[in-house]
C-alpha cells in the first residue's frame, strides 16, 4: 500500500481502518461477503457511514464510492442508484455505478450521472462482450472502470484488456503471506507483456480469453489493476499507477 500499488476497499460492514496515505474505495455491501447482501444497513445508514468515511480519510484519497444497487438487476439498480449518485458527488468523491446483466437495454445507463463504471453482475455477463463494450464506451467518455470479483491471473488479464483502472477480489484475504507474492508476479508478468493476449475465446467461454482480438496499440500501464491486501478489508483494491498522482481525475 505504501508503494501505491495496492489500495483498500471498505464497506459499512467492515469497520476497516484505512492505512495512513493509502488510497481507498467505498463499496456499499449490497452484494456483501455472503453474496446475499445481509450486511446492507439501509440507504440512510449507508450514506451516513460514507460521509463519515470521506470526512475521516479525505476525499482526495478516495478513488470512488459505489451507489446502492440491486445485484444482477439492471432496472432495479437504476432505480436504487439514481437518487444517490448526485449525493456522492456532493461529498467530493467520484460516484460509481454498478453495471448489471441487461443494463445495455435502452435507458438503463445514466452515463452523465456517474464517474466510474463498476462491472458487477453475474460472472458470465461481466466477462462477456456486452461488459467489454460498455467498459470501452466508458473509457471513450472519459470515465474510469472497475471490475469486481477478480481472483485469478486470467481474470486480472481480462480486466486489463477491457481497460479497467481498478479491480478487487478476495484472493489475498485467504493466505495473504502466500498469495501476495503471487499477485505481484501476476502484475509484473502482465506489465512486461508487449501485448496482453494472443487469441480470442470461443463463444460461451467465460473462464478464459476476452471477446476481441488485440487492438495492436493500446498503451500499457506501468502498473496493472488487481486485488490487494487491505487492512481488515474483504475486497481490497489496486489502482493503476496513473491514478496515484490524481486519484480523482
Amino acid at each position: 500500500m505504501s508503494a501505491g500499488r495496492i489500495g483498500c476497499m471498505t464497506t459499512p460492514a467492515q469497520g476497516s481502518r484505512i492505512p495512513e496515505g493509502a488510497l481507498y474505495a467505498c463499496d456499499n455491501s449490497r452484494f456483501g461477503s455472503d453474496g446475499k447482501g445481509r450486511y446492507w444497513p439501509g440507504a440512510e445508514a449507508w450514506f451516513a457511514w460514507l460521509s463519515r468515511t470521506v470526512n475521516r480519510y479525505g476525499m482526495d484519497r478516495c478513488l470512488w464510492a459505489l451507489a446502492p444497487d440491486v445485484p444482477f438487476d439492471a432496472e432495479g439498480t437504476l432505480t436504487e442508484s439514481l437518487p444517490w449518485l448526485a449525493h456522492i458527488r456532493e461529498l467530493g468523491v467520484p460516484a460509481a455505478y454498478a453495471a448489471q446483466d441487461g443494463c445495455d437495454a435502452p435507458g438503463l445507463m445514466p452515463w452523465d450521472a456517474f464517474d466510474v463504471l463498476f462491472l458487477a453482475g453475474s460472472t458470465e455477463w461481466k466477462l462477456g462482450p456486452v461488459a467489454e463494450r460498455l467498459a470501452r464506451e466508458a473509457k471513450a467518455r472519459g470515465k474510469r472502470v472497475h471490475m469486481g470479483r477478480v481472483n485469478s491471473r486470467i481474470r486480472l488479464g481480462i480486466a486489463d484488456w477491457f481497460g479497467c483502472d481498478t479491480a478487487d477480489g478476495t484472493y489475498l484475504a485467504y493466505g495473504p503471506d502466500k498469495n501476495l507474492p503471487k499477485l505481484l508476479r501476476w502484475l509484473d508478468d502482465l506489465d512486461d507483456r508487449p501485448s496482453l493476449l494472443s487469441r480470442t475465446h470461443t463463444p460461451g467461454n467465460t473462464s478464459g480469453m476476452p471477446s476481441t482480438a488485440p487492438d495492436g496499440g493500446r498503451p500499457r500501464p506501468s502498473t496493472l489493476p488487481g486485488q490487494g491486501a487491505g487492512v481488515g478489508g474483504r475486497n481490497p483494491v489496486t489502482p493503476k499507477a496513473r491514478l496515484r498522482a490524481n486519484p480523482r481525475r
